[in-house]
């Protein structure tokens, strides 16, 4: 991209380019989208620090990179590539994406209930299946689309396409793996997911964000849930992606009467990795649990931004969220609960509490209430913090090294909000990147907020 180009126009150009390689020509439906979203994306423009939302984050870095769309399916793919990689040892069903397209022969759904449709946005499109087109943009909030994810929906192409019928329960999880592989240049990415849980209906989900590619790309996703009446989910989302990688998730919840929704993210890779949860209850005696544990090292950020929303109610929500600091990392937690003045009896909780293991590490915290409503439990907490000296003399008088005691307070740490997690591989597989993580920091115990 040459120094005159501005990133507005890089990305209209890649839209435009990509236009005839997407599916779905034809159908106006979605040309009508795909146009109404472009049109959006250019004239919001890329958010700037002025805009609240995005004032403890700089994208200058990701928008300097000359990304180029990519639509190439990546089959040369074998169960030995990924089989280290896989966190549910017999799920309900698997979906395997490289550099955001389906790969078909990884990927297994037969022991679904033959009720349930699990399968690739791509091919729901191309099948001519009215799946998207029903349930497109219904999570998103008046269908307000903020810039990134107007640039998902002018590109949209792959993902995961997920409806359960009503009653249904799928007790094993199912697996989804989105893997970034083989690029030879800056590469842009945009997996586009839609999950409907009718009435009563409820399932696990386990989704991993990975990489084997040392080169430079950017996942842009966008995941809209839609829960009915009674229908409860389980989702926890492992975000490792590479260390020159750029990460964007978007997800959009709406939940109906009395419906579960327990949510877990877990970011520890890219160079730039931002998570938003966008939740809208929109009847009374709905439940939403979200967790999270991040860590961020040298040449890190990680951004996480919580937009729960209490129109109606008597409806529950707790937001909980760790984190560790190391070296020159840096973490953003901007976390907002909205109680309209309708919305009796709420009980809504967020806390944030992040670890730092340098005096160089940054965190910027910004826990938010906006209450309306009288008749309310509603709270919120954030601490920033070193490793307690006592707990660490605790160990020491044990016969417990410094180095490990240090490490086990870290772990412990962590796992405090990662226990909510009802997939031990998950767990462990976080426990062990962390491990590795924190092998090569140089922890210092003066290090304070």
């Amino acid at each position: 991209m040459s120094e005159a180009l501005k990133p507005v126009e890089h990305y209209r150009e890649l839209i435009d380019a990509a236009r005839s390689t997407l599916p779905g020509a034809g159908q106006q439906w979605l040309e009508t989208r795909r146009q109404a979203a472009a049109a959006r994306f250019e004239e919001q423009g890329f958010p700037t620090r002025k805009a609240e939302e995005w004032r403890y984050s700089n994208i200058g870095q990701v928008l300097e990179q000359p990304f180029r769309y990519r639509d190439e399916a990546f089959e040369a793919l074998t169960d030995s590539d990924i089989e280290d990689l896989l966190l549910v040892e017999q799920p309900a069903a698997r979906l395997v994406f490289a550099n955001g397209r389906l790969v078909p022969h990884l990927s297994a759904t037969g022991g679904l209930d033959s009720a349930v449709s699990l399968i690739s946005l791509r091919g729901a499109i191309e099948s001519g299946s009215d799946f998207v087109d029903q349930w497109l943009g219904k999570a998103i909030i008046d269908n307000d689309l903020e810039t990134f994810e107007a640039l998902n929906t002018a590109l949209l192409n792959d993902g995961m396409c997920l409806y359960i019928p009503a009653g249904v329960a799928i007790e094993q999880p199912i697996e989804v793996l989105y893997l970034s592989v083989g690029l030879d240049e800056p590469s842009v990415m945009t997996p586009r997911n839609l999950i409907v849980l009718d009435q009563g209906a409820s399932a696990r989900l386990v989704e991993q964000y990975a990489s084997t590619t040392d080169a430079a790309y950017f996942n842009n996703g966008l995941t809209e849930i839609m829960l009915g009446e009674d229908a409860e989910l389980e989702h926890d989302r492992l975000q490792d992606e590479a260390a020159q990688a750029y990460h964007m998730s978007v997800i959009h919840l709406a939940q109906a009467a009395r419906s579960r929704y327990r949510g877990m993210v877990a970011s520890l890779g890219g160079t730039w990795a931002r998570t938003e949860y966008h939740t809208a209850f929109s009847a009374e005696e709905a439940n939403c649990e979200l967790a999270g544990f991040y860590f961020a090292g040298d040449g890190q950020l990680t951004d996480i931004h919580l937009d729960v929303r209490h129109p109606v109610p008597r409806c529950n929500s707790e937001q909980k969220f760790k984190g560790i600091l190391a070296g020159r990392g840096k973490a953003v937690l901007d976390g907002r609960i909205r109680v309209i003045q309708d919305a009796q009896q709420t009980e809504a909780h967020l806390s944030n509490d992040t670890l730092l293991l340098s005096r160089s590490a940054e965190v910027d915290t910004k826990p938010q209430l906006e209450i309306f409503a009288d008749d309310v439990k509603c709270s919120h907490g954030t601490t920033v913090g070193q490793l307690d000296p006592m707990q660490l003399f605790y160990l020491r008088a044990r016969g417990i090294n410094a180095d490990t005691a240090r490490k086990m307070l870290c772990l412990g740490f962590a796992d405090e909000v990662l226990e909510s997690c009802t997939v031990p591989a998950f767990i462990e597989r976080v426990d062990q990147k962390l491990q590795h993580r924190l092998a090569d920091v140089n922890i210092d115990t003066t290090a304070s907020g």
